[in-house]
């Protein structure tokens, strides 16, 4: 189940607020929370298997493991047996990766054996599991704080299972850390202001999910789709522009989604974007797009390998590590891959000597430039099905076939708005008008400029839902 979907939209939503509220009519408050997080469990679970019990079996026995893991860790702290407590805490590790390895790079190396050997041993394909690089790493760092003792082990089952599974977060972040909603899990009240918050932080996800993202991605999706070999410059160009408009829209606005949801239940979650178009640099771009992961990969990868405190080399080798393993996270493939290592080059490049050079630089519109052109250039490696495919892209992009294709057959003038308006509302317009923004945000006339801006994009949303079928989600697949 998705969001953008018509199931989720009028008959889940609504029932589970329904029932939510309901139950903020219980006057003791630790039965009232009580009750709350059991229908919230259960709605959350419902909302997994949705795609199958499969699935939701996975789930379980990944919220399972995690728990009792770290109720080892626990038992063998207060026992003062550390042997024991690192034990449970490799063990953690080793079945976090473990299940990671198995639904996400199994039929990836297979493929390379079978490849080599030149054989194919009939073995089944292994089903990925929807969202299970983010329910893991979420659960794997409850484990890793208590071993660390940034959090107390939680014994109540109930508030694990919860918080790993809580239906806005579980399938494509944001990442939240067990300390950022431990008092939420046992504390907390709805409000009408957070109510209104958190719907309009939801409708206007929404919108830029199904009419900006859905819109240009079905021109990415018709470039991507074509033979790369019968593409001209300018059509290679809009294509991948388009895919950088359509996967910013996309995960930011389930993000918008995912954070008006949890204000509608009384949760906070951590922002996940912050304008990354506008950076001027790699390492800004990085600082603003998808905050929960790079936090996560910083906190818990980055910092124990030593982060910057070991010297230069060693700096240089802990970022190229990350974004390796960044783009291994993003799934079984070389292009991302090489996605990630093209990132961890660039990263330690701006470290050595180009960080130094953009700062100093004046002109910010030639550093703007530079790292949207990067980043540009390796979305085409994050869209491509093959490295083949991208590199080939990448060669069209620069005039390498000999095509007059226009533009005109790959794209409308409804897109060609839609593609504009995403643009500026990427970051610039929001650059623009912040400080006029400021001022009028809490004018009562505004106010209901707001309430109308987002009954009318909500009611378009619904509209374009009912008449396209393209309604993807890109990072359902990771």
């Amino acid at each position: 189940m998705v969001f953008s979907s018509m199931t989720f939209l009028w008959i889940f939503l609504p029932s589970v607020l329904a029932v939510n509220y309901a139950l903020s009519l219980i006057k003791r408050e630790n039965v009232r929370i009580l009750c709350k997080n059991i229908a919230l469990l259960l709605a959350s679970l419902i909302f997994y298997a949705w795609g199958g019990v499969y699935y939701l079996l996975i789930i379980l026995a990944s919220i399972l493991g995690n728990y009792l893991f770290a109720l080892w860790i626990d038992f063998a702290a207060v026992r003062q047996n550390e042997a024991s407590r690192k034990a449970a805490f490799v063990l953690d590790i080793i079945f976090n990766l473990g299940l990671l390895f198995y639904f996400k790079y199994a039929n990836f190396f297979v493929g390379i054996i079978e490849s080599i050997a030149k054989a194919d041993f009939g073995l089944k394909e292994v089903v990925l599991p929807v969202g299970i690089s983010f329910f893991t790493f979420q659960a794997m760092s409850y484990v890793i704080d208590v071993y660390t003792g940034k959090v107390k082990c939680q014994k109540n089952p109930l508030l694990v299972f919860l918080y790993v599974s809580f239906f806005p977060q579980l399938v494509a972040g944001p990442i939240v850390k067990y300390s950022d909603v431990e008092q939420q899990l046992l504390q907390r009240k709805e409000t009408v202001d957070k109510f209104v918050c958190g719907i309009k932080r939801f409708l206007y996800g929404l919108a830029k999910k199904v009419i900006v993202s859905n819109v240009v991605g079905q021109v990415a999706e018709k470039v991507f789709s074509s033979s790369v070999n019968g593409l001209s410059a300018g059509t290679a160009w809009l294509g991948i522009i388009c895919y950088t408009v359509q996967i910013y829209f996309d995960f930011s606005g389930y993000s918008d989604m995912a954070i008006g949801l949890g204000k509608m239940f009384g949760f906070d979650f951590c922002e996940n974007f912050n304008y990354p178009y506008v950076s001027t640099s790699v390492q800004g771009f990085w600082r603003r797009w998808h905050i929960s992961l790079s936090s996560w990969f910083k906190e818990y990868v980055y910092i124990p390998l030593g982060g910057n405190r070991k010297g230069k080399i060693r700096t240089y080798i802990n970022l190229f590590v990350v974004f390796l393993l960044t783009g291994l996270w993003h799934g079984a493939n070389y292009t991302f891959l090489l996605w990630g290592v093209f990132y961890g080059i660039l990263l330690v490049i701006e470290r050595l000597f180009l960080g130094g050079l953009l700062n100093k630089n004046p002109i910010k519109i030639v550093n703007w430039i530079y790292t949207m052109f990067s980043v540009i250039l390796l979305w085409v490696f994050f869209r491509a099905p093959n490295l083949n495919y991208a590199f080939s892209y990448i060669a069209a992009m620069f005039g390498a076939n000999s095509v007059k294709q226009g533009m005109v057959y790959v794209i409308n003038l409804w897109q060609w708005v839609i593609l504009i308006i995403g643009i500026l509302l990427s970051g610039p317009a929001q650059l623009a008008l912040g400080k006029v923004y400021a001022k009028v945000k809490e004018k009562t006339w505004f106010f209901w400029v707001d309430f109308a801006v987002q009954i009318a994009l909500f009611g378009l949303s619904v509209v374009l839902l009912v008449n396209n079928t393209f309604n993807p989600f890109i990072y359902f697949q990771f």
